[in-house]
């Protein structure tokens, strides 16, 4: 929902870093495959109750995802590059409700299991709409430098972010947090169905 709303800042924000990356020769999928990996470890470092690790993890993660996307406008962006973040992002995401369910699976596995069921639906109607506007030669005019059709939402990558930052800070909230998230999420996901059944009609 805010994240056309913060996106200048923060290409304004890694600017710098991401010029520097780009003169030493860092190309843009070694960050997204990076990136990958150490939001990966944060499931680990959750799965065992060190969740300031796992929300340290998980900034880095979102740090990397920022620089990927600002070297390769620097540089060359590509098809490969885009298919790479938006595919690693969406397979992160579920890897945290994940890391809370095996922390202790008592309290934490059926809301992880509804919030993760509720990833599938924002993930699948985003990359849906985004195929057929693809198709249809239709583009973003909020997110013009994305490298597909990026389809808001009331839960968008920055809110995402912010639930997760909130389950490590207070993990015993975490059935509760995951729960109103899984319903926001919904809401997206209708939202999207609809918005889809208008534009493709």
């Amino acid at each position: 929902m805010i994240d056309r709303l913060i996106l200048p800042y923060q290409k304004k924000a890694l600017a710098p870093l991401a010029g520097w990356l780009a003169e030493k020769g860092v190309k843009a999928d070694q960050l997204s495959i990076a990136g990958f990996v150490i939001g990966l470890a944060a499931l680990p470092a959750i799965a065992t109750g060190n969740f300031l690790l796992g929300l340290l993890l998980i900034g880095l993660n979102r740090l990397f995802d920022g620089l990927d996307g600002a070297v390769a406008r620097l540089t060359t962006p590509t098809d490969r590059g885009a298919f790479l973040d938006i595919t690693l992002d969406f397979f992160f995401y579920a890897t945290v409700p994940l890391a809370f369910a095996l922390y202790d699976p008592v309290e934490n596995a059926l809301a992880a299991a509804i919030l993760i069921t509720a990833f599938v639906g924002t993930g699948s109607s985003f990359l849906a709409f985004a195929t057929i506007a693809a198709k249809r030669g239709l583009s973003a005019d909020a997110y013009p430098a994305k490298g597909l059709y990026y389809l808001g939402g009331l839960t968008e990558g920055a809110e995402t972010i912010a639930i997760f930052a909130a389950m490590c800070i207070w993990p015993t909230l975490f059935p509760i947090l995951a729960g109103l998230f899984a319903v926001l999420c919904f809401v997206t996901t209708l939202t999207r169905w609809h918005q889809g059944w208008k534009s493709f009609s």
